[in-house]
């Protein structure tokens, strides 16, 4: 096993991530994670995901798990040991609304945590104490104004998520999230709960038409995109990301 160059696992030239997504209902949160790795599986990668949510109300906790390699995953199911967590609410650390408690549990050393929020977040002293433990490099992403600010709409806070982690890990590319995105949203071999697609009726009625909806959601995954690249967070790029690789290749 070797380094790779963005700092991720490497055996043979592949690399690998361990997602674990949290967030509320009516966010899309199942959708992101739908996205994410429906983009790894055209650029020719492997995912698997399995989204966990009680009730389909809004304002529920869920979670989604997402595998996303560029070589072979032969597991599926609950993500127990993250090297990678999106908050896509700040209430999932500052009410509980999680599933997982606390938030970050089972965090591999040096792993990412990607929030949405254009502030950082005032934790409690034994979180900020055991994240730094950890060696935790943790983002702070303002999804929402970049949703809004570019998509007209808060809707697509999720799409703002999915390109910055796109950002920091370095798959899947643009170009893959972008056919992604259009496989989505025009209904090409996606299977959706109830809720999702009340979600997704919500959202096509905000645009005029389809291709104006794929517009501006892929125009704000490009935006999360860059700004997780213009901020340096590009896994590898920092010695937390280059401790996180070599932790995760003892591990192997």
């Amino acid at each position: 096993m070797e380094n790779g160059a963005n700092g991720a696992i490497v055996g043979l030239g592949a690399k690998r991530y361990n997602i674990r997504m949290s967030g509320i209902g009516g966010q899309g949160v199942v959708t992101a994670s739908h996205v994410l790795s429906n983009g790894v599986i055209i650029g020719k990668g492997e995912s698997t995901l399995v989204p966990f949510f009680g009730s389909e109300k809004r304002m529920a906790p869920v979670e989604s798990y997402v595998r996303i390699a560029s070589g072979a995953i032969y597991e599926i199911g609950e993500i127990i040991y993250p090297n990678v967590i999106m908050i896509f609410h700040p209430q999932v650390i500052t009410h509980g609304k999680s599933y997982t408690m606390p938030f970050y549990w089972g965090l591999k050393k040096g792993g990412v945590v990607l929030i949405n929020s254009d502030r950082p977040i005032d934790m409690i002293p034994d979180q900020k104490r055991e994240l730094e433990e950890n060696n935790a490099q943790v983002c702070y992403l303002p999804a929402m104004k970049l949703a809004i600010d570019v998509a007209g709409t808060d809707l697509a806070t999720n799409m703002a998520m999915v390109g910055a982690i796109s950002g920091v890990i370095g798959m899947p590319t643009l170009e893959a999230l972008e056919q992604s995105v259009k496989e989505r949203f025009l209904g090409k071999g996606f299977v959706v709960s109830g809720g999702t697609a009340s979600l997704d009726n919500v959202i096509e009625r905000k645009f005029a038409k389809k291709a104006e909806l794929v517009a501006k959601n892929f125009a704000v995954v490009k935006a999360a995109y860059d700004y997780a690249v213009e901020h340096g967070w590009r896994t590898g790029t920092t010695p937390v990301m280059a401790q996180m690789a070599r932790h995760e290749m003892a591990a192997v």
